[in-house]
Formats: C-alpha cells, structure tokens, sequence
C-alpha cells in the first residue's frame, strides 16, 4: 500500500517553489511508514541485449530532454538494447515530469520502459521506483551525473554546480533527491544576532532549544526558529561553529567549523538530499557533505578524507537551560527574513506522524521509523539509545567502540504543543499540533566507574555513593576529577539506520 500526504503546509520546502510545482509535487511525496524493509535485488547484466556506448548513452538521456520526437525515439533505442543501466534516467526523467519541469515525456511511455527494463511493475509510484532501485545493484550509464546536474538545473541553475561528470563523488549520484527547494531556499544564519535571556520574551518556558557551551559562552537556538533555517553558521567562544540540523531526520548536530585539513568551512543548504538526509555544502569549495556524518561526499574534496569534528549539543527546554545557565544568549527572533517563527510551523504535521517525506530504501523494524534515538560512534562503531529508554532510566552505563560511557537524560521528553500554519490540511486535522521534540541527554566517559540517578537531575552517584555534578564540558566529581564529554546526537531511528545498517542498539 502507497500513502501519500502533502508537504506540510507553510514548509520551507514550498517556501521558493512557483504554484505549478506546488501541484505537482503533492501527488509525489511518501509517508512510508507502512512499507517495510527493501530487499536488495539487481537486473541481470546478462539481460541486456546490446550495451549502449558512453557516446551514445549521453546522446539518448539529452534526447530524452530536448524535444518529443527525439524522447520518443530515444526511448525506443533505449527498450530495443535493453540496456537497465538506464532504469537510473528513466526513473529520473518520470519525477522530472512529475514536477512540472519536462514535457518532452509521455509518462506512460516512460513507465512501460521502466517497467520492460526492470520487470517491475510500480506505475507512476516515483517513491516505490526510488526505493526499489537503492537496493539494486544497478550503475547508470556514463555522464548521468552532469546530465542530473542539467535536469535539476531547470529547477535552479546551480545545481549544475554541485552535480558534474568531473565531481569526485562517495554516493550514489542516483539517490541524491530533489528536497523541494532551490539552493538555499532554507536560507542558513550566519553569524546571528545573539539577545540575552531577559529580551528573549517570545520564547516559552517549555519549548524546544539546541544549546551549547564552549569556553563558558552558552548559546541557545530555539527550534521554532531553526525549524525554518536548518544550518546556522556561528562563533561560541572563539569558536567556529555550524549547527547543521536535518528537519526531515530530526538530528540536530553541531560541527566545529575548523575541518581536519585546518581550513575553516561555512555552510548551506543545497536543496538536495541523500536518504531523506539533508545536504549541506561549504561555500568555499562547493562541495556537498552529508550532514549527519559530517564528511564531504560529492565534489572538489570528496577525495581528499577531510571531515568535521563533532561539538557536545543538547536538545533542552528554554526553561530547563535557562535555569542551568542564566548567562545564556538566545537567537533573536528578528532574524532579518519574514518567517512564521511559532511552535509547530512549518513541520509540525510531519513530526508528528509515524511515517518519512521522501523514500528511504534502507530501513528496519527494529524500532519503529521515526523513533527518536540517541546516537553515538566511538572508534567506528556506531550504537543507538532509543530515547524513551533513556527518559525512563535516566542514568545508562555503557560501552561503546571499547569506550566505557555514561549517558544521563531527563526524565520527561521535550514536547510542542503549536499551531499548524493555516493549510488547508487544517481544515480536515484541526490547527493544533502536538509531538515530542526529543529527549534532554548528554553522555560522557565513565573510565572504571558507575553511575545511578542521584538526588536531582543535575547530580550523578559513582559507585561509592559520591555525588559527581552534571556540566556542559564534563561529570565533576570528589576533588575536581572530571569524566569527559562525548559528543553524541539526536536522530529518527530510520535516518541513523540507512546510513549505519551495522549499528548496535542499546537494550537494559
């Protein structure tokens, strides 16, 4: 079973887009929380008939774009060689047209050629189609790349510049999806205006914030604001900093901006994702990263092994965080762009749902999609603390990658009760919207010790019954000793899993 929803209305994601590609785009987005797992399957090099040349593979997939004619005729050349490298093009040029972006296609034509070089049988179920070929093992025909790049830039000229036959690239270049936006349509903040507490009098005590501490500066970012800018590029502390957060993944993170190659990066949203994982690119190089792992993977420093290093982040309430730190400073809301900076909007309805966006083929039952977890990877191994276990024991002793670990959560989730941003859906599901936000967590080294809940939430007990104090930079125990934080992050179980399928995950 297929279901389909809307985007949620006021999304970012629609805040750019004309109103023909609003129409087109709501008959293709995926809620996909009754589909299972993908199995891996793959079309049987042995099946094609007459393998197309580099030369003439780039010729047919411009074809396809240039005129009806030469689509039609291009189509036939590709289903007489049955050829399934061209499944990628096909699959393509049927959400091109599907968007309103190419009318040189008869869809029905498209479909039957999937649906002969294939053997599937998906119709004009652009999500199905996405998800059956990730778990192929299929590769596309020489020059796609620049030919994608070409394609989406009908859609805005500069994603030509991410996506190139001469772009080094770690992905699948096949799986990279159009978010609904063009380059920087979820305009980043750079460099903010930064208020303290007392002026921040449109925040609620109970709402939702990212918050950091470096060098004791402490910075708040509430999410009725990030909801709609999704990356912003700052100084805490003397310290270069990018909060990069994935709306569609619920994973918040915070990257020091200083990469392993000593240059310092500013970043964007490019419009694109991987995986129903946004990604994000530095305006030095141009180059698209993968936001939840922090490492380039399509352009000039793909190859290079450069990465970002993760910052310790928290996901708290105003109130609980301005208790814990009244020297804080919060993002003022007057960002200089015209947004609906309330509880719930833009993405309320979708954070609120059990099912994803956008097609994500690799996925497991072992929680449910959107399950909020708590990730950590430690010396290459990644595990996952569902959230809700953690709000229930508060304290969890560990081990990760070798590393004995401590992670201590508040015993309540971080919840929103908002206002959907006047939609039509509104009319059908009511205004109010009500979902959790995550979970109050920070995890840290534990060496040789173990900790249980102490009096407050703020305090810890080591084995010896003595009380260890809870800080943004480390557990303080008897006579200053000090258990080290770890930077870890909050994630939907389906957007850590389809990039870590070997992941552990905690059970009691």
């Amino acid at each position: 079973m297929t279901l389909r929803s809307p985007l949620p209305s006021g999304s970012p994601r629609r805040w750019a887009l004309t109103s023909a590609l609003l129409v087109a785009i709501l008959g293709a987005v995926l809620l996909a929380g009754c589909r299972g797992s993908v199995q891996t399957s793959a079309v049987a090099p042995g099946s094609i008939r007459a393998p197309i040349s580099g030369v003439d593979a780039a010729r047919l997939m411009n074809d396809l774009t240039t005129s009806r004619v030469a689509a039609r005729d291009a189509l036939k050349a590709i289903v007489t060689a049955h050829d399934p490298r061209f499944i990628a093009a096909l699959i393509e040029t049927m959400r091109a047209s599907q968007v309103g972006v190419l009318t040189t296609v008869d869809d029905v034509t498209v479909i039957n050629a999937l649906e002969t070089l294939s053997g599937k049988r998906f119709g004009d179920d652009w999500p199905m189609w996405s998800e059956w070929y990730g778990a192929t093992a299929l590769v596309p025909p020489p020059g796609f790349t620049g030919w994608k790049g070409r394609l989406l830039g009908r859609l805005d000229p500069h994603f030509r510049e991410f996506l190139s036959d001469a772009a080094p690239s770690r992905i699948r270049v096949e799986e990279i999806q159009w978010g609904g936006v063009a380059v920087d349509g979820i305009p980043a903040l750079t460099h903010p205006k930064m208020i303290p507490a007392a002026s921040a009098t449109y925040l609620l005590p109970e709402e939702p914030v990212f918050a950091l501490s470096i060098n004791g500066y402490a910075r708040a970012y509430p999410l009725r604001i990030l909801d709609w800018h999704e990356m912003v590029n700052d100084r805490v502390g003397g310290v270069p900093v990018s909060l990069a957060y994935c709306t569609l993944c619920g994973a918040g993170i915070a990257y020091d901006g200083r990469a392993s190659n000593g240059v310092t990066y500013t970043f964007g949203s490019s419009g694109l994702l991987f995986r129903s994982n946004k990604l994000m690119y530095d305006r030095q190089t141009r180059t698209l990263w993968n936001q939840l792992t922090g490492e380039p993977v399509l352009g000039k420093l793909a190859r290079t092994g450069v990465r970002l290093t993760l910052r310790p982040l928290v996901l708290s309430s105003w109130g609980e965080w301005l208790a814990e730190h009244p020297e804080t400073k919060v993002l003022d809301a007057h960002t200089g762009y015209e947004r609906t900076y309330a509880p719930g909007t833009p993405y309320g309805q979708y954070f609120a749902s059990p099912g994803t966006m956008f097609p994500v083929w690799r996925r497991s039952r072992v929680l449910p999609l959107k399950a909020r977890i708590y990730a950590l990877r430690i010396a290459g191994t990644p595990k996952a603390f569902p959230a809700d276990l953690l709000a229930t024991r508060r304290v969890v002793n560990d081990a990760v990658g070798g590393t004995p670990v401590v992670l201590i959560a508040k015993s309540r989730a971080v919840t929103v009760n908002g206002q959907r941003s006047g939609g039509p859906l509104d009319r059908i599901h009511g205004a109010q919207v009500a979902y959790s936000a995550g979970v109050e967590v920070r995890a840290f080294r534990r060496g040789s010790d173990r900790f249980q809940p102490g009096p407050d939430p703020d305090v810890v007990l080591d084995g010896s019954s003595r009380p260890w104090r809870v800080t943004e930079a480390a557990l303080i125990g008897p006579g200053g000793i000090r258990a080290a934080r770890v930077p870890g992050f909050l994630a939907y179980w389906f957007a850590w899993y389809a990039f870590f399928p070997q992941t552990l995950v905690y059970h009691p």
